[in-house]
């Protein structure tokens, strides 16, 4: 049991990768309020805490009812983070930085801070692998969960530091570093398409 819940710390660890995520938050929260920030943060790791405990309790039903395969969700998610990694390379972020609620920047923490980056295919994928080891044992279901949970209160606390590593690259640095960010969201979205090909390609 122990074995399984260190193995289990590690994957999420290393799938979510809450450290990580904390230059990635600077880039599509440029230039929001600080409040909406803090907002966006929040909203961000209770989603994504939502979706990967849902793919953990039913996830694999879910796909399978709905005839989708993990391979195919990966290819969705990688063309939705290619369209998002464009608008930051090229700085056009306008329309995400205010919704239709009229709340600027918070339509950002579901999309896509919360899915596909915190609760991608690959934590999807892990969560559902992590699950079914368990063999329905409630307890060792439970305590992957609240392995996730802890994961996703580190992107929160990282998220959370965020400004002051901001402060420190100032304005010139944060151009800079948005776009090189976008560089890599777009090379990261292309491998979640070529994953999914090559999944789905017999």
């Amino acid at each position: 049991m122990a074995e399984q819940l260190i193995s289990a710390f590690v994957t999420l660890l290393v799938v979510i990768d809450p450290i990580g995520m904390a230059p990635i938050f600077i880039g599509l929260t440029s230039g929001l309020d600080e409040t909406i920030r803090r907002k966006v943060a929040a909203q961000a790791s209770i989603i994504a805490f939502c979706v990967l405990a849902g793919s953990a309790l039913i996830g694999e039903r879910l796909l399978g009812w709905l005839g989708i395969s993990l391979a195919a969700f990966r290819i969705a998610g990688g063309l939705l983070l290619f369209a998002i990694a464009f608008e930051m390379v090229f700085q056009r972020r306008t329309e995400r930085k205010t919704d239709q609620a009229g709340q600027p920047g918070t339509a950002i923490a579901a999309f896509p801070l919360a899915i596909p980056l915190m609760a991608g295919p690959g934590a999807i994928t892990a969560m559902v692998l992590l699950a079914g080891r368990t063999n329905h044992n409630p307890f060792l279901l439970a305590a992957v969960i609240a392995i996730m949970g802890v994961m996703m209160l580190s992107s929160w606390l990282v998220f959370r530091g965020a400004p002051q590593l901001e402060r420190l690259l100032g304005r010139q640095g944060e151009a800079i570093l948005g776009r090189l960010l976008g560089v890599l969201l777009a090379a990261l979205a292309v491998q979640y398409v070529a994953d999914g090909v090559r999944a789905l390609t017999p």
